[in-house]
């Protein structure tokens, strides 16, 4: 069937076939799959942090977000972050229900397939929402969790992408995000703050301890995440080139700089390296070089890596002291590393863009300009999102519910049985 309707031409002509690079192809396919691996890896993560009567309810909450998100990107949530450019802010509906998206290169890339570039962003679009879950975990109610992904990927993401990668104003400015620090990092990280705030804190929060169930699960998730990865920033220059080249070595060397950095911080103030701490470390570093990595070289690598772990892992150390519950710190790893990680972009730029050290103090303005006015529109929209569900349908499980955990009482399984 597929192969008769090429032949008659109904998705590219003989020369549209010939524009198509069979390895650029090869190689985002990959990257696509490397991508949405990261979602279930991030449910190993955040589930492996949670106490053992949550671990299910933690890990669904990532996982269901596959099938949310590529509902609402198929419907509408393409064509506003890619379509044509309105005002600005929001794309149109010229690809609404992916009409016109089909086998024939797009207007992103010449050399892969317009449905190939829609499948790529649509594993950023879904694993977004899914960092949020760590910020509320043990808490929300899933009926309110289902509806909050569907309205903060239509209000906040559809909007922050097509400001940066859309034709947006952002973009037009000349604000560089090479794979996503301001768009995923930064906005879901100050989407966690504002669910912490809103959502308040897990019973016994400060007056019982909380310990992570399964750290070996946890390091399994960072493990798939890092491998992840390479897809999620080497992917970005849509071409099996130098640039997806640069951004894969990159990404290695921040992220195992971090690891290291977070360790020895650990080290410091508390006197012992932890094996989770590692893994938050290599996160951290992951996030950091998202926005940078196609844009420097490995020493700046390295000092992205390095101050990466030094500021999450003191952003940790910050939320102890401000009281709020971020449950499995969100804010401090996607949201201080992120702003981190745009920032120094604009320090260190000195390939495709320049960047201060090469004379550009133009071009960190511009990345504080970004940085901050998504950091305001996430919180605001955020936060109105999560009060009118709060209001509405409620966000919160009852006391026995929490007290019970989410697995028995929302879904009716346990993660673990005794027999």
């Amino acid at each position: 069937m597929v192969a008769s309707l090429l032949l008659k031409g109904r998705y590219h002509t003989r020369k549209e076939i010939h524009m198509i690079s069979s390895g650029d192809t090869a190689w985002m396919l990959v990257a696509t799959a490397l991508v949405m691996l990261m979602t279930p890896g991030l449910a190993l993560f955040y589930g492996g942090l949670v106490r053992s009567k949550n671990v299910l309810g933690t890990m669904m909450q990532s996982f269901i977000c596959l099938g949310i998100v590529s509902i609402v990107w198929v419907l509408y949530g393409y064509s506003l972050a890619f379509g044509g450019d309105v005002g600005g802010f929001i794309g149109n509906f010229q690809w609404l229900g992916l009409r016109g998206v089909g086998l024939e290169p797009g207007p992103y890339s010449d050399k892969i397939p317009h449905l190939l570039f829609c499948a790529f962003q649509l594993m950023f679009a879904i694993i977004t929402p899914a960092l949020i879950t760590g910020a509320f975990a043990e808490r929300m109610k899933f009926s309110a969790f289902v509806l909050f992904v569907i309205l903060w990927s239509t209000l906040v993401y559809l909007p922050v992408c097509h400001w940066v990668w859309g034709g947006g104003w952002l973009g037009k400015l000349g604000a560089l995000d090479f794979a996503g620090g301001t768009v995923i990092h930064l906005n879901s990280g100050m989407a966690a703050l504002m669910a912490a705030f809103v959502i308040g804190k897990r019973k016994g929060y400060h007056t019982q301890p909380y310990y992570p169930h399964n750290i070996t699960m946890t390091v399994l998730g960072a493990s798939l995440l890092w491998f992840g990865w390479f897809g999620f920033n080497a992917g970005s220059a849509l071409a099996s080139n130098g640039t997806a080249t640069l951004a894969f070595f990159t990404t290695q060397v921040a992220s195992g700089t971090a690891a290291l950095a977070w360790v020895i911080m650990e080290k410091i103030i508390r006197g012992k390296p932890t094996t989770l701490g590692a893994a938050s470390g290599a996160v951290a570093g992951l996030v950091a070089i998202t926005p940078a990595a196609g844009f420097v070289g490995s020493t700046a690598a390295i000092l992205i890596g390095l101050f990466a772990g030094i500021f999450c892992y003191l952003g940790i150390l910050l939320k102890e002291r401000l009281g709020y519950d971020d449950s499995l710190d969100v804010v401090a790893v996607h949201g201080i590393g992120g702003l981190w990680g745009a920032l120094a972009t604009g320090i260190f730029a000195s390939i495709g863009g320049t960047g201060l050290i090469m004379g550009n103090s133009h071009q960190l303005t511009v990345q504080l300009i970004g940085a901050v006015t998504a950091m305001a529109y996430s919180a605001a929209l955020t936060t109105i999102i999560l009060l009118a569900l709060k209001y509405t349908v409620g966000l919160r499980v009852t006391e026995e519910e929490e007290i019970q955990g989410l697995d028995l009482s929302l879904h009716g399984e346990t993660g673990y049985s005794i027999r």
